[in-house]
């Protein structure tokens, strides 16, 4: 009886049990995105999406009806507090985002999806859906077109403010960059001098203006730290004392201080020696260029020139400035010395390592005579010619550095169009990658450090080896990004399409070469002011030089 009773416990458990398991519900299959369509085109699988219209049509189909309480921007949006309609298909099976509002041309955008959008039966999307996506370029101008000659002029007129309106109060010359209050840079500032004589000639300023200026630049490098004659990268505008530009650079520069005497000696031939205030200012350049010990940097006698020394560090940043980059105009400035010249031995085993500068090999189908693979920076075929006039100059090194300058730019430029990290927004128009600021910090950009950073300097410094080109470039950054680009001081310095970054800076070694190198492509005035002076042209006969 016992185990009779016990059996029947057990089987109403069971039922129990089964009944209880009959009960639960299943879990939801998962909510699928099965396809993403903008504008017509399938864009689920593809991880870049650019060239996307302003006005994209977003088209999602999921793999089970979606409730209609999540067909919305809580759920499914795109970054930017932009204007859009939501609309359910009638099975509820796709839902189609519309943009009201244009989007901003050639910029960044982020479209996602939530995880926690939901079907009908309570059907939930594992993970969250996103993507950038970029939309496409706003061809139309975004002021009014005006000549060639008139842009040229206006994009002059616009970049020499940095070195007119914001120079140093007290010492006239550039700051480093637009945050840098009274921190002036040496180099930089020899490119605004040249930038001076520009604005003279075209107007901008009154000679006497200019003068009066240049005035005020000298009596400030007279009484300014320098180290056997040679000033520091960086300075104080109103004392005059170096500011570090690292622990163990702290004093001089020697690159830096060349791209000054570069300046200065343009300056020099710029003026009368028959007019008594101009031969005054004729007078102090030449005592402040004679003051350059150029061969004591030789350290020790060497056959190579240092870059660095201070007083109480020494030589330790231990650097050699060697070729092929910036500093050619260092070895010509010290072969050039009336008072401190060095041989020609420095500048074949120094700068040019006997040879080891040569390249000679093709890249993008474009033989490149002379510096690292692909060019380098383009800076490289600026700084020491704003001065240097490359046409009809070789050397053994070198059959035609023009040709060298100019080839450098045309890789540079054929590099972006290929475009092979594929950068969004890089084109025959869009291209020019040399040192500047970018979106996480500065870096010399070059097709072999190629991190999506266009710089209008790169593109604009070059017009005269490639005005074709370059005249692309400048109508493409002015019309069609100067919404973006175009500011007090001329061009922003660099931006990053793919990083959706544009920079909200002026750096001085960026914006000079552009107002420079445009005058010599329009009229070679400062390379025949710097050509001009006896000193330069001894110095090319004794390295060597024809031209």
């Amino acid at each position: 009886m016992i185990n009779r009773y016990c059996f029947l416990i057990f089987l109403a458990a069971a039922f129990s049990f089964s009944c209880s398991d009959d009960k639960s519900e299943p879990e939801p299959d998962p909510l699928l995105i099965s396809s993403i369509k903008i504008d017509g085109v399938e864009m689920l699988e593809s991880t870049l999406w650019k060239n996307i219209s302003r006005n994209a049509i977003i088209e999602i189909s999921f793999s089970a009806p979606l409730d209609p309480a999540f067909a919305n921007g809580a759920y499914v949006d795109i970054s930017g507090n932009e204007i859009l309609a939501y609309q359910l298909s009638s099975d509820q099976k796709k839902l189609t985002v519309s943009v009201n509002q244009s989007l901003k041309h050639l910029s960044r955008y982020l479209f996602w999806i939530s995880h926690e959008i939901k079907g009908i039966n309570g059907e939930i999307l594992q993970d969250q859906f996103s993507r950038n996506f970029y939309t496409e370029v706003d061809p139309s101008p975004k002021f009014p077109v005006i000549s060639d000659e008139a842009l040229l002029t206006l994009v002059q007129q616009q970049t020499f403010k940095y070195f007119w309106d914001f120079a140093h109060p007290a010492s006239g010359m550039a700051r480093e960059r637009n945050t840098s209050g009274n921190l002036v840079t040496t180099g930089g500032s020899g490119f605004g001098i040249m930038s001076i004589i520009v604005g003279i000639e075209r107007g901008f300023i009154s000679r006497a203006e200019g003068l009066e200026r240049m005035n005020t630049i000298l009596t400030y490098l007279e009484t300014a730290d320098r180290f056997h004659g040679v000033w520091p990268h960086w300075l104080d505008g109103n004392t005059g004392k170096v500011i570090p530009f690292s622990t163990n650079d702290n004093g001089a520069d020697l690159v830096e201080t060349a791209f000054l005497v570069q300046g200065l000696i343009a300056f020099r031939q710029y003026l009368n020696e028959t007019i008594p205030t101009e031969n005054n200012l004729i007078e102090r350049i030449n005592t402040l260029w004679k003051d350059v010990e150029w061969d004591w940097y030789r350290r020790d006698n060497q056959n190579t020139l240092y870059w660095h020394w201070s007083p109480d560090k020494g030589w330790a940043m231990n650097m050699q400035i060697k070729g092929w980059n910036e500093a050619l105009i260092i070895y010509l400035l010290a072969a050039s010395s009336p008072t401190h010249n060095v041989p020609k031995i420095v500048y074949d085993n120094g700068w040019a390592s006997n040879g080891g500068m040569k390249n000679g090999n093709t890249y993008e189908g474009i033989v490149l005579p002379l510096g690292p693979p692909s060019g380098g920076p383009l800076f490289f075929a600026h700084y020491s010619f704003l001065g240097l006039d490359p046409h009809g100059l070789s050397d053994a090194y070198c059959g035609d550095y023009f040709l060298q300058n100019r080839n450098h730019s045309l890789i540079n430029q054929a590099f972006c169009i290929r475009n092979p990290k594929n950068f969004v927004g890089y084109s025959d128009e869009n291209w020019g990658l040399t040192a500047s600021d970018n979106h996480t910090g500065y870096s010399a950009h070059s097709p072999t450090n190629d991190l999506g950073v266009i710089t209008p300097t790169a593109a604009l410094s070059s017009f005269p080896y490639t005005p074709d080109e370059s005249m692309k470039a400048l109508k493409f950054f002015y019309y069609t990004l100067g919404d973006r680009l175009w500011g007090t001081y001329g061009f922003y310095d660099a931006f990053n399409v793919t990083a959706g970054w544009t920079a909200n800076s002026y750096l001085a070694i960026d914006q000079g070469p552009i107002i420079v190198m445009i005058e010599n492509y329009r009229t070679g005035l400062l390379w025949d002011l710097f050509m001009s002076a006896p000193e330069v042209q001894h110095g090319l006969t004794e390295l060597g030089f024809a031209n």
